[in-house]
């Protein structure tokens, strides 16, 4: 371990905090529980105890939708949210030890750093009794060099992967090895990706020189994803260096948020501006930002909340479709020309005020998107009339 990181120690430790109210916002919250586990209960298959990948509508109004096959690393994500809720409710609707069943039986969707990380991060969450097998499975040591994310120094795979060694730490089991070096390497390689303003591209290594522009630019998932990897980290090893790059990554995101509350789409670290506003992602408005800022605020005390109730105010504007319980996917401009110029003038430096132009809605139910809003919001429960009724209302 760098002498650098050993000198610093922060005086949290223990597992991560349950997440607290949001300031104008908590009556909201567990309706916004209660429809993220309604929409999980659609979303699951009986016969192979997954959840399907997605549900897509086909026609304009719904009428027509299109159900993908399962997806066990969406399942992963959905059941770290329902981990986190703290009402009965999901356990009447859910056979976990079958559906963690179905999760390990079959690891070999485990194809990146990234996935690998995920399963991680799960295990230790979830399903602890599991984690020295997952050790002995995995070859945890070569794996930054294993996976193609990882020779690559991908922000999000090195992001998850840091994540879940973390998690795993967090877990203080005697029986694994000591973490402590691989969790250093990643965090290394993570900041390698920073600019100076704060914000991430989404590679770094100097070994690929033609993906120079993936170096330069980020989307929003490689921001909030490292904001959650580096206050994971000083909470599970206990020291306070990773924190001040996750805050300055988080004042950068908040800097350039939407007037409205809308979390912008592409990001240019070496300009410390957005490059692309669109599309704006519903799983990130009221899912992954409020993961990322909350275990921030957790982690160092400073309030995230405001950045968080725009966000989702301005989700809240946006509805479902009327015949079913598809919710929107994202929100772009009808034509992608738009987009393009965007960026591209951007980047040429040219300055350009947006213009307002015509937005169309993706609808699409996804699970990981549920499962992001629970891990945020699980711990303030469900209302109290779903609470009492059982599974009513929910």
């Amino acid at each position: 371990m760098s002498p650098d990181i050993r000198r610093k120690s922060a005086s949290g430790n223990g597992a991560p905090r349950q997440s607290g109210t949001v300031d104008g916002l908590a009556a909201q919250i567990p309706a916004l529980n209660a429809m993220a586990l309604r929409t999980l209960r659609d979303l699951f298959s009986e016969k192979d105890k997954l959840f399907l990948r997605s549900v897509t509508s086909v026609t304009l109004g719904g009428s027509e939708v299109l159900r993908e096959e399962t997806s066990a690393k969406r399942t992963i994500i959905a059941l770290l949210g329902l981990h986190r809720l703290s009402d009965s409710a999901k356990n009447r609707m859910f056979d976990f030890r079958a559906m963690h069943e179905a999760v390990f039986c079959d690891t070999r969707w485990v194809m990146s750093l990234q996935d690998l990380g995920l399963l991680t991060w799960f295990t230790a969450e979830c399903a602890p009794e599991r984690l020295a097998r997952l050790f002995k499975e995995f070859d945890f040591d070569a794996a930054l060099e294993k996976y193609p994310d990882g020779r690559q120094a991908h922000t999000i795979g090195l992001a998850w992967f840091l994540a879940g060694i973390s998690h795993a730490r967090l877990n203080n089991s005697a029986r694994l090895p000591d973490l402590t070096d691989l969790a250093v390497d990643a965090y290394h390689l993570l900041l390698e990706n920073q600019g100076n303003g704060g914000l991430f591209g989404q590679m770094g290594s100097p070994r690929w020189y033609q993906w120079d522009l993936y170096r330069r630019l980020g989307n929003f998932g490689d921001q909030i994803y490292a904001i959650y990897a580096l206050a994971t980290f000083a909470r599970a090893f206990q020291i306070e260096e990773p924190l001040a790059p996750a805050l300055s990554c988080a004042h950068a995101i908040h800097a350039l948020q939407g007037e409205k509350g809308e979390w912008w789409f592409l990001y240019d670290k070496k300009r410390d501006r957005v490059v692309n506003r669109y599309p704006i992602l519903s799983w990130q408005q009221n899912g992954t930002a409020p993961v990322g800022l909350l275990a921030l605020s957790e982690a160092t005390g400073q309030s995230f909340h405001e950045p968080i109730r725009k966000g989702l105010s301005w989700s809240a504007a946006e509805s479902g479709t009327p015949d079913t319980n598809l919710v929107w996917d994202s929100v772009q401009p009808k034509t992608k020309t738009s987009q393009y110029w965007e960026a591209a003038l951007s980047l040429l430096d040219i300055s350009r005020t947006p213009k307002q132009e015509p937005l169309c809605v993706y609808y699409e139910t996804r699970p990981d998107h549920f499962g992001w809003m629970l891990y945020a919001f699980g711990g303030m429960g469900l209302p109290a009339k779903a609470v009492a009724g059982g599974t009513a209302g929910v």
